[in-house]
């Protein structure tokens, strides 16, 4: 059975970093990504890394929302947790962060939600001026 086990939100302040975890078990994706859904708003991408062979068709393999572009990092580590570091936070990065995985083989990253099959069950985040 596939899981999608987020941690790491919380309340901080401007400025402060952040790192949120997303620990995969019972799969593997070839397209992890993290969204996003402020006050209000629909559920947006933010970060996503491909490694289902992008690199190799000559594609990006990661990809960044303008709004956290330079600030926040997608990385995994060895034991298939996908990691969401986030630096220089703003009020208006608060939202619920999630992540999500596309199973099979792809090359590409889909920026909507419909193109991901598995999502967690949501981390907030909440920055205060």
């Amino acid at each position: 059975q596939v899981q999608l086990v987020e941690s790491g939100g919380g309340l901080v302040q401007a400025g402060d970093s952040l790192t949120l975890s997303c620990k995969v078990s019972g799969g593997s994706f070839s397209t992890m990504a993290w969204f996003r859904r402020g006050p209000g708003e629909e559920r947006v991408v933010v970060a996503a890394q491909n490694s289902g062979g992008a690199i190799l068709v000559g594609r990006p393999s990661i990809y960044y929302s303008d709004s956290v572009k330079g600030r926040f990092t997608i990385s995994r580590d060895a034991t298939n947790t996908f990691l969401l570091q986030m630096h220089n936070l703003r009020p208006d990065d608060t939202a619920e962060y999630y992540c999500a995985a596309r199973s099979g083989l792809a090359t590409d990253i889909p920026q909507s939600p419909n193109g991901y099959t598995h999502w967690g069950q949501g981390t907030q985040v909440t920055v205060s001026s």
